[in-house]
């Protein structure tokens, strides 16, 4: 297959080049070949296990570095959300419908199209806290320029550490890890997910959070609420106080994370087009961590050293 005879479509913030052929979508990937493509596959079959949309497999070719998978166009809730005329409550309520479903999925492993076993990794507290660190080693370089980055790097790894202490839900559930209006997609059959290839087992609050603090795409504070309560009545079993502040906390951390990401993606990658999303991150983290005292000592730091950077 030569994948230059086709068309290319533009690209996400991973190492995936996607081609469209006839009737499905190729993706090529070299770095980070197992995750991208045998990976992906797997959560994709486990998906579908469970009734969920995703992306089935057509044909593959390891070698060459390319699997083939189902077309479901280009219509994602994201460009379904542009248009003004969209009802975006009732689009919610179908997602978190979604998030539901997946959250009741109990498969851990899955063979490959290699017939080789993948386990379903556990989001664990070190996971969370290497990711929170991305924006200790990629933004606090490019950005500070101060005399003290040693001491503040140490101040923050302290504080992502005791937040994570205070995470109240230890029971894992399946988490798809950027479950967001861009990875969801239209489709004649109902709402399908794609990006699936990171999925772990973790904390339930986790998918809630990419949603609703979702960087790519600005919602106003009703519209946040409205999610999360909806959530909450779908979830009577929740702590709402307990869950709400593990919400924060990860939302925080995911935040931090991103702004890490966004920060190595135009510094190693020179894809420069997702630093215009960092301020909203941070708006994020503010807007989160105001009104907890949990947040107090972060609060402090971030006054003292980013004030100006969280507008």
């Amino acid at each position: 297959m030569n994948l230059n005879k086709l068309k290319k479509l533009s690209g996400d913030a991973s190492f995936r080049n996607f081609y469209r052929g006839k009737n499905s979508i190729f993706i090529y990937c070299i770095k980070n070949k197992k995750s991208n493509l045998l990976y992906y596959d797997a959560i994709n079959k486990i998906l579908i296990k469970n009734k969920v949309i995703a992306p089935s497999l057509i044909s593959q070719n390891y070698l060459e570095n390319y699997v083939e998978i189902e077309d479901f166009g280009d219509l994602t809730v994201f460009k379904k959300f542009k248009k003004k005329s969209t009802n975006k409550k009732i689009y919610y309520k179908k997602i978190l419908d979604l998030l539901l479903k997946i959250k009741k999925i109990k498969i851990k492993s899955q063979k490959t199209f290699l017939k080789r076993n993948y386990k379903i990794p556990n989001y664990t507290s070190k996971m969370l806290f290497d990711e929170a660190n991305l924006f200790i080693d990629w933004y606090l370089p490019k950005y500070y320029k101060g005399k003290n980055i040693k001491t503040i790097k140490k101040k923050f790894k302290l504080i992502f550490k005791n937040l994570l202490k205070n995470i109240s839900y230890k029971e894992k559930v399946f988490v798809h890890r950027d479950f967001h209006i861009s990875n969801i997609m239209i489709t004649p059959n109902g709402l399908g997910l794609i990006d699936n290839q990171d999925a772990v087992y973790g904390n339930i609050a986790y998918d809630l959070a990419s949603l609703i603090d979702d960087v790519r795409f600005r919602t106003n504070i009703k519209i946040k609420n409205y999610i999360f309560n909806e959530f909450i009545k779908k979830n009577k079993s929740l702590d709402c106080k307990k869950f709400k502040q593990d919400f924060e906390i990860l939302s925080v951390l995911r935040n931090f994370k991103i702004i890490g990401i966004f920060t190595r993606l135009s510094v190693r990658d020179k894809k420069h087009k997702y630093l215009k999303l960092i301020p909203y991150a941070w708006q994020m983290i503010n807007n989160r961590s105001a009104n907890n005292p949990i947040f107090k000592d972060l609060n402090s730091l971030i006054n003292k050293y980013f004030e100006k950077k969280k507008h």
